[in-house]
């Protein structure tokens, strides 16, 4: 779950974290308003759940309120494309209006969760403000990592080591120190996959300030936080990964035509690798999980209907805990229930298999169905070509 940059300074904030003193506003007005606040001088960013908003025009210094009035009519409605958002980009509704602040130096400074290690691990570099990916690229000895053993967490001396590694010393480094042990703090109670400040800055009075933050929540932890749904910004999400997520479906919106529909994440990422192998093009992942019902699986077909761009789907299932004559049942009753004519390929395996492609035979739909992975792909790859 993602939530906006001023959200994660509140949240930072709260935790002892500096931040800039600053204002969020929906309409230019209020961006004026609080630009006078500010004194005049001040920074306009855009608030969208994506990275790179300064490249594509979503951050600007003004120096007087009504230029910050003039590029809020601008912003507003705006749709900022980033490395991010893909193609389409995503709408600017809120706009975040902050202090001016004196930089002297500027870090990269994150904590994420190492899925190789299992474990939290802690990443900092001197080379802040930039693409990190770039960084750790051309210059993988600019970044810092330790992973966090998860009994002790993050332990004074570490933070210390990486204070130092970054070149602060004194009283900015024991400043450091106490920063990153907050911002773990914050990790751990807020039930976060990743807090991100980009870039930590020493400004020119010699003060520690988290100029930029995003924070991800685990999704899975969300139910030991009731405030999480209310934060969430339903206009930056994609309106069929809102639906699915009414059902309890795991769906991701890709780029390509065929709509696919798996029950398991690891089979769900294979299918989508061998249907690239063949040449095709998926336009979802959508993962209705092992033991889904037939209104579930209706629900979930319907979803990948609702996409315009899909020319055509493909069922890939494993009949475990599921049986194939259920997941038939749902495609059935959800195809003719939008009058789908799209062709259809099912790959079923497992409990109930030939009740299952009998069902389908029968169900006069548009539908082949095969015996395994790599015919199934070939063969909607073929249909849509």
């Amino acid at each position: 779950m993602n939530i906006h940059e001023y959200q994660a300074k509140e949240i930072l904030s709260s935790f002892g974290i500096p931040v800039p003193r600053g204002r969020v506003a929906l309409t230019s007005d209020q961006v004026e308003r609080a630009a006078k606040e500010m004194g005049g001088r001040c920074v306009i960013k855009a608030q969208i759940y994506a990275g790179g908003r300064g490249k594509a025009g979503g951050v600007k210094l003004v120096h007087h309120p009504e230029q910050a009035q003039d590029f809020a009519k601008e912003l507003f409605g705006k749709r900022l494309v980033t490395p991010q958002t893909g193609p389409d980009g995503l709408k600017v509704r809120r706009i975040l209006v902050e202090e001016a602040v004196e930089i002297a130096k500027e870090f990269y400074l994150s904590l994420t969760l190492d899925r190789s290690t299992s474990r939290y691990c802690l990443i900092a570099s001197a080379e802040g403000g930039v693409d990190i990916e770039e960084v750790a690229q051309k210059s993988p000895e600019k970044i810092h990592v330790l992973n966090i053993d998860p009994y002790t967490g993050l332990r004074p001396f570490q933070a210390r080591k990486i204070a130092l590694a970054l070149g602060l010393t004194g009283s900015l480094c024991e400043d450091c120190v106490e920063f990153m042990l907050n911002l773990y703090r914050a990790l751990l109670e807020k039930d976060c996959s990743l807090v991100e400040i980009n870039p930590l800055v020493v400004t020119k009075a010699g003060w520690l300030m988290a100029m930029d933050a995003k924070m991800n929540f685990d999704d899975n932890a969300i139910f030991r936080h009731r405030e999480y749904p209310d934060m969430m910004d339903y206009s930056q999400m994609d309106t069929l990964e809102i639906n699915a997520g009414k059902y309890d479906l795991s769906y991701i919106k890709l780029s390509g035509n065929i709509g696919c529909m798996v029950n398991g994440a690891g089979l769900a990422m294979a299918t989508l690798d061998v249907l690239n192998e063949f040449g095709g093009e998926p336009a979802n992942f959508l993962d209705v999980g092992g033991g889904a019902t037939r209104e579930k699986v209706a629900e979930a077909f319907k979803i990948i209907l609702e996409d315009a761009d899909v020319k055509g789907v493909f069922v890939n299932i494993f009949g475990g805990i599921m049986r194939c004559d259920v997941i038939a049942q749902g495609i059935i009753e959800a195809a003719s229930e939008v009058h789908c004519t799209l062709p259809i390929v099912v790959r079923m395996d497992g409990s109930k298999v030939e009740e299952g492609k009998r069902l389908l035979v029968e169900s006069g739909l548009n539908v082949q169905t095969a015996d395994n992975l790599g015919e199934g792909a070939e063969r909607i790859v073929k249909m849509l070509g």
